[in-house]
């Protein structure tokens, strides 16, 4: 499971490098319409939304995805994706933390199909933003999500005692929560002090200003609400993983999960600072 977890990471990197610094932008917007799409599926399965509805949810989330690109085109920069940016917030910072902490458990077909696409289509077009911003303004990002994860998971193996969750993710302590935040605040730091190598990467920095630090703070709180939500959903639905796609990785919304939660206010806050806008 080890070897086969290992591999997988090392391709889905390799493939992700490819993407963003090699191949065309137009690839990119196909891969990630792709990974929504797979996201869907998976998020059918674990609606337990039967086959037949599951394809048609999958067909819907294309249409969606389809109208809401369209409409924003037409609109502009900033018109229909900022209100999905700001409605994805609004559900991470007061409805997320409700159901987590109430263990709600629904039921509803019709609710759970608008959460489902109030995860994934935000995502969506959050990785579209910041890659419109430039590949390493996404990754810059990304690595605030990443890094907590990883600093979270290896603190809290090390020195966890005090459980965060025990009731929807066992593993997760504390004490985890303090060296994932610890990591970022370093990263953030580094990132503000020295810049980054990048010119459109530190075009966004300078745009940020001060708000670059306590954005990377709320983004790690951001990625634990959304590691959880999705364990509360899988724990609900009885399944382990959202799907098997990722040998020893689960499906895309195992990987993603944080980023669901993450990503849109990335976008949107780069967004309302010009940090595309002035690159492009």
């Amino acid at each position: 499971m080890l070897r086969a977890r290992i591999l997988t990471a090392i391709l889905l990197l390799a493939v992700l490098a490819a993407l963003l610094f090699v191949a065309p932008a137009i690839y990119w917007k196909a891969a990630v319409l792709l990974a929504a799409l797979v996201a869907s599926w998976e998020w059918g399965g674990l609606a337990r939304f039967p086959q037949l509805s599951r394809v048609l949810y999958v067909v819907l989330t294309a249409l969606l995805a389809w109208a809401c690109d369209w409409l924003s085109a037409r609109e502009g920069a900033g018109g229909l994706t900022g209100a999905l940016y700001l409605l994805s917030l609004l559900f991470w910072c007061g409805i997320v933390p409700f159901w987590l902490a109430r263990q709600w458990k629904v039921s509803s077909p019709a609710l759970l199909a608008a959460v489902g696409w109030l995860l994934i289509l935000p995502t969506a077009f959050a990785l579209e933003t910041l890659h419109q911003a430039g590949p390493w303004v996404l990754l810059m990002f990304m690595i605030v999500i990443w890094l907590s994860d990883s600093a979270a998971y290896f603190v809290g193996r090390a020195w966890g005692s005090h459980k965060l969750a025990p009731a929807i993710s066992p593993g997760k302590t504390w004490e985890g929560v303090g060296g994932g935040l610890a990591a970022v605040l370093l990263y953030a730091a580094g990132m503000a002090f020295s810049g980054f190598p990048d010119a459109q990467a530190g075009a966004v920095l300078r745009n940020l200003g001060w708000v670059w630090m306590p954005l990377s703070l709320a983004l790690a709180v951001l990625g634990i609400l959304g590691d959880l939500f999705e364990s509360w959903i899988k724990r609900c639905a009885g399944v382990k993983d959202s799907g098997r796609l990722l040998p020893g990785h689960g499906g895309i919304l195992d990987r993603i999960d944080a980023l669901t939660a993450a990503l849109p206010l990335a976008a949107w806050v780069v967004m309302e600072t010009g940090g595309w806008y002035n690159l492009h």
